[in-house]
């Protein structure tokens, strides 16, 4: 039996999926729809993205600025962490999912919705996401997840649906991409990409140049840190927003930040992605440099021990768990010293680091200097190696003597 729904409030983009979405809620369920749109940097205009929604049948229709929001609480919080997903991908789309789910819920009990709707499919990890994120704010709140419930089973389908109610979407039949952009990353999927032996075609890349046609010359830039995020560029102070721009442009001219992968989903497939994140890749690069002379060993290497579970989180949709703020507390705990500057060369796809320098450093040249001393007796390493052998020697002869 179908659920009975006054009133939803839909996550909308304004692509196909959404498009869609908004008038096959209001025939199925003949209810209002508000529509909810986050600016969070994708490079698509918002300017029409409300005359859409309203024009395909919404009562009204949210379009708000949330980079700032995006940046400061969510993508920073993450690269603190050096947080990447099987070693590879920046969980571009996983982080901007929570921020998106909190706002929309925050909306829906504004206008008294009963309801919350989202576009992703049944195949995805976004479902997970957004409805474990609506979940923990609303225990209580209905769910509609279209691709779950209805029979366009296809973008090609969902084409043709837009096409005879007249809802006009960027999708075309020559290049059915399902994408995802703001301004950390954007992401590639379907069409040709799922096949994992085809190579991506070049113009579907937006955010970065190929680094065979990047600039012959290197560039050099300056990061400065405070507490573990980046808060000034070559001198510039930015805000969280317009430090990651600036590091996109910088990136994406140098042809930084490609990635083309196979990952595991957490509902149990594989699935091929081709992204781009040419700002956060250079500042993971950048953050890890900074904390290479401003962590302790132990600190460093348990807090390092715990990336892949904490990216695991974040990837899974577990942003609000209490899990995720247990590993966010300690790890901010780790970053009250990660503060200095770091000098990076971006050359051809690459970003090196160059140096880097802190007032809490705890890089002693003194004592690490092969030239001669006064911190240091060799003769001291004697008695911590044999220390730090007693263990395997002793496993040893008890090998030996149980063999004779």
């Amino acid at each position: 039996m179908k659920t009975e729904i006054n009133k939803v409030v839909l996550a909308y983009s304004g692509g196909l999926d959404t498009s869609v979405i908004l008038k096959w809620l209001i025939e199925t369920y003949q209810c209002e729809v508000v529509t909810f749109s986050a600016d969070l940097g994708q490079p698509d205009s918002m300017e029409n993205v409300e005359k859409n929604a309203l024009r395909t049948g919404a009562v009204k229709a949210y379009v708000e600025d949330l980079k700032e929001d995006f940046v400061r609480d969510y993508v920073f919080p993450a690269f603190r962490a050096n947080a990447i997903y099987e070693g590879q991908y920046l969980l571009g789309t996983s982080i901007a999912r929570p921020l998106i789910a909190k706002r929309q819920m925050e909306i829906a009990s504004a206008e008294g919705a009963d309801a919350v709707s989202h576009g992703a499919t049944g195949k995805g990890n976004d479902q997970v996401r957004f409805e474990l994120a609506y979940l923990a704010i609303d225990p209580k709140i209905k769910i509609v997840a279209p691709w779950r419930q209805w029979e366009l089973n296809s973008r090609t389908a969902l084409m043709d649906f837009a096409h005879r109610h007249g809802i006009p979407v960027p999708t075309t039949h020559n290049k059915p991409y399902s994408t995802d952009a703001n301004l950390l990353h954007i992401s590639y999927e379907g069409g040709v990409l799922e096949d994992p032996w085809t190579c991506p075609p070049d113009d579907i890349f937006t955010m970065t140049v190929s680094p065979r046609q990047a600039p012959d010359e290197p560039e050099e830039v300056e990061i400065e840190f405070a507490m573990g995020n980046p808060v000034a560029l070559n001198g510039s102070r930015l805000s969280p927003a317009e430090m990651l721009a600036e590091l996109n442009r910088l990136g994406g001219k140098h042809g930084i930040g490609r990635v083309d992968i196979v990952e595991n989903r957490f509902v149990g497939m594989k699935s091929r992605g081709v992204y781009e994140t040419p700002g956060g890749t250079i500042l993971r690069q950048a953050h890890m440099a900074m904390e290479s002379i401003t962590l302790d060993r132990e600190v460093m290497h348990l807090r390092d021990g715990l990336i892949p579970k904490y990216a695991e989180l974040i990837y899974n949709g577990f942003w609000f768990a209490p899990e995720r703020r247990m590993l966010q507390a300690m790890i901010d705990e780790t970053q009250k010293t990660v503060s200095g500057v770091v000098r990076m060369e971006l050359y051809k796809g690459n970003c090196t680091v160059m140096g880097r320098k802190s007032d809490y450093s705890l890089y002693r040249e003194d004592f690490a200097t092969f030239e001669a001393d006064e911190v240091y007796s060799h003769k001291d390493a004697e008695g911590f190696i044999r220390l730090n052998a007693l263990r395997l020697r002793i496993q040893k002869l008890v090998e030996a003597r149980s063999a004779g």
